[in-house]
This record gives C-alpha cells, sequence and structure tokens, in this order.
C-alpha cells in the first residue's frame, strides 16, 4: 500500500483507487518509529475458556455510559473478558494494547490513532479513512501544539463518526505517566456520543 500511481494499482488496505494526488490511508503515516500493528488486534479466544455470562452483561449494561473499568489482579482474565465481549457486543470495536512506553504522549496518541483507523479497515460505514491523519500531522510538527489542541482535533474526528463503537484500552494501568492520565480524563469528560471507552 502507499505506492504513487497514475495507472489502475488499488490500495491493498481500503481497495481505492490510487491517483498521483491520492496514496493510501496508511502510506500518510510517516512516523518515526514503526507501528507495533500486534498491539491492535484484538486477542483471539482461548481454547477451553470459562464462559462468564454475568460479567458479559454487566458490561453490555454499560454501554450507555462513556466508560467502563475493568480493575482485577493480574491473572484473573480481565483482557480475555473483554475480547469475549468485543466479539459479541455487535458493535464494532478498536483495540489497543497498553505498555509501559506509552506514556509518552506523541506515541499513545499516534498509537490510538492507529486504532481507531482500524475502524476504517474492519469496513464501518461512513469512517473517513483520514481519521486521525491531521493529529498525527500535529504531533509530527516541528513545535507541536498544546495537548488539549491536539485532542480536540481527535474529538472532532471522532464525533464524525456516525455511528456507535467501542474503544479497548486494554492494560492501562501499565502506562503511569500524568500527562497521558491529563489526556484520558479531557477524552472522557468531552467524548462523543457515540464511542464507549
Amino acid at each position: 500500500p502507499g505506492r504513487r500511481c497514475g495507472g489502475g494499482f488499488r490500495c491493498r488496505i481500503l481497495r481505492h483507487r490510487l491517483t498521483p494526488a491520492r496514496r493510501c490511508c496508511y502510506s500518510a503515516l510517516k512516523l518515526p518509529t514503526p507501528l507495533l500493528r500486534t498491539k491492535l488486534y484484538v486477542p483471539p479466544p482461548r481454547p477451553q475458556t470459562v464462559l462468564r455470562p454475568r460479567l458479559i452483561a454487566r458490561l453490555n449494561e454499560g454501554l450507555d455510559r462513556k466508560l467502563t473499568v475493568i480493575s482485577a489482579p493480574a491473572g484473573f482474565g480481565k483482557t480475555t473478558l473483554v475480547a469475549e465481549w468485543v466479539a459479541g457486543c455487535g458493535q464494532p470495536a478498536a483495540w489497543l494494547s497498553l505498555d509501559e512506553e506509552d506514556g509518552d504522549p506523541a506515541r499513545f496518541l499516534t498509537y490510538l490513532v492507529a486504532a481507531l483507523q482500524t475502524l476504517v479497515l474492519s469496513g464501518v460505514d461512513g469512517i473517513a479513512a483520514t481519521i486521525g491523519n491531521g493529529v498525527l500531522g500535529r504531533l509530527q510538527s516541528p513545535q507541536p501544539p498544546p495537548l488539549d489542541t491536539i485532542l480536540t482535533a481527535l474529538l472532532n474526528d471522532i464525533a464524525a463518526i456516525p455511528r456507535k463503537f467501542v474503544l479497548v484500552l486494554d492494560d492501562y494501568h501499565r502506562v503511569e505517566a500524568k500527562q497521558i492520565d491529563s489526556a484520558l480524563a479531557f477524552l472522557v469528560e468531552h467524548l462523543p456520543p457515540q464511542m464507549h471507552l
């Protein structure tokens, strides 16, 4: 994907025609560090997983709110539960697995945009293939604007998504950075109604 072409090449991701003026949405991501795409995958179901219908029902009840937080000790199956719920909740979902290195605001927001862009790849109608590209451009500028300005642009992109969807931030507890906590608080405070975090 991302090759400029004047002929009949097609983007392998979105299958749209490429022209000299239009390149694949993923080719526009000229990031200083490559993204680890596996951080954006919903974990596959494990064999012989214990089904937890009561907890799934509780998660479904929470869809009417902005935010659901799942808290339990390590090894209690939080990720497995959420992956099972996402598979059956009936709404498109974007997934981001976080780790200690995601405490840098530019890195966190780059991965957050990449997670949102997976909604395009999964065929959710009405989502622009360029969602978040303006945010990525601002992050890469020599003098990035204040974080709340970047977050406002991202929220405006999210507000343009015409249907409800879920964004999962798995292992958020591993990100120990006040700037990320503040950014997430800003996102939750101004979250458009079609997004559940």
